[in-house]
């Protein structure tokens, strides 16, 4: 119970300062150092909670990069299920997190969303969007796979260079799709949204959940067949 009980903590994290910084600085392209700081604070929260929760339940806090692990036969399916049920909440607590303070402060939100993610950066195609997140989440569940693998003997850096990964993906694709990479954080704010009284959020909602799996499950089986010993 205790590591399902940290993926939702992280997730919680990852939303309230990934998603509270865009909605306060924005993240549009030409914003300058507000895309920058929105792609840091997803990074740095990376990294905060490797070190933190990351010896409990290997900080996965993202859908994706747990289906890579049960693919990648690093968990069994009954885990797999509970950090899934247990991230959408955090994300969810996250996100609600954000709205109660937004609303009682009266403060702007420069996402317009909760930082929920969009499709307007590839003119509203879809197919356009799920390549954007397949390839990204491959890019990244590709490397915390080899970096937490036996073999790399990255030690105590591991949680710093997927970080620092993570950091380089929203710089690519905040303009793109908002990055999401996490069918977690992406359903967290749309819902919290939806229930605010915007629901555009929750039209797209399926590309962030079907190409970061898809992303995380090609990385998978590409990893295990890079890792397999040869006969």
């Amino acid at each position: 119970m205790k590591k399902y009980v940290a993926e939702c903590i992280g997730t919680c994290v990852l939303v309230f300062l990934g998603c509270g910084t865009a909605m306060l600085v924005g993240c549009k392209p030409d914003a300058g150092s507000g895309y920058l700081c929105t792609a840091l604070a997803f990074g740095l929260v990376i990294v905060g909670m490797a070190y933190c929760v990351g010896n409990i339940s290997g900080c996965h806090i993202n859908p994706a990069v747990s289906l890579g692990c049960l693919l990648a036969k690093r968990m069994d399916a009954r885990d797999f299920a509970g950090y899934v049920i247990a991230q959408c909440i955090g994300a969810l607590a996250g996100s609600a997190l954000l709205a109660l303070i937004f609303n009682l402060g009266g403060v702007v939100d420069q996402t317009g969303g909760y930082g929920t993610n969009g499709l307007d950066g590839v003119n509203g195609s879809a197919i356009a969007g799920l390549l954007v997140e397949l390839i990204l989440t491959f890019i990244f569940v590709l490397v915390i796979l080899g970096v937490t693998s036996a073999k790399a003997g990255h030690g105590s850096f591991g949680g710093l260079i997927i970080g620092l990964t993570l950091v380089l993906i929203h710089i690519a694709g905040i303009g793109l799709t908002g990055a999401s990479v996490n069918p977690a954080r992406s359903f967290g704010p749309a819902v919290v949204a939806a229930v605010a009284g915007n629901s555009a959020g929750l039209k797209s909602l399926w590309v962030f959940i079907v190409g970061p799996l898809a992303g995380g499950a090609l990385a998978a089986c590409v990893y295990s067949w890079l890792e397999k010993e040869d006969k």
